[in-house]
């Protein structure tokens, strides 16, 4: 198992980083700036916090990096911080169950800025939006898989991988 540094660690999060950051100023910029648009920006960065929390507390326990460094984005040791270690062979069935919780973080942006793009035309925002559907959809996949799932003692079974 590879041990990841804390530069790595804060370089593997860095696309989820992003992908909150830029999906709330689009509803910012979305919502032109209105009260409403900072509102709907705030809680959708507490709903990308909360569901780093969940994956720390509801998938964490049940994976074999928890407790190490050989997590790329270091859930499994803040995990440990939140929660006692669990079986790691129902990794895949909580993974596919908890999963669906943080989807719409994927999604809440680029349809709420699709929409708003659709209804009156802003270069800056579908500008923001492109980098943001880039970002979440692109690049934020391709180095989940590329950094951390290749090395996975569990990728066998995950269903992020696509094996099981």
């Amino acid at each position: 198992m590879r041990l990841y540094s804390k530069t790595e660690t804060w370089l593997a999060n860095l696309p989820y980083i992003i992908m909150v950051c830029t999906g709330a100023a689009v509803l910012v910029l979305g919502g032109k700036n209105q009260t409403w648009a900072w509102a709907a920006a705030g809680v959708y960065v507490l709903y990308g916090i909360a569901g780093a929390l969940w994956t720390m507390i509801f998938i964490c326990p049940y994976c074999a990096y928890y407790g190490t460094r050989g997590c790329p984005c270091g859930y499994g040791m803040l995990a440990t911080k939140l929660v006692e270690k669990a079986q790691h062979e129902c990794f895949a069935e909580k993974f596919r169950k908890h999963i669906p919780v943080i989807v719409p973080l994927w999604f809440i942006p680029a349809l709420a800025g699709g929409w708003m793009l659709w209804r009156q035309f802003d270069a800056t925002l579908a500008i923001l939006l492109g980098i943001f559907v880039v970002d979440a959809f692109v690049i934020l996949p391709f180095f989940s898989r590329r950094h951390g799932c290749s090395e996975c003692p569990q990728k066998e079974s995950c269903p992020w991988m696509g094996k099981s």
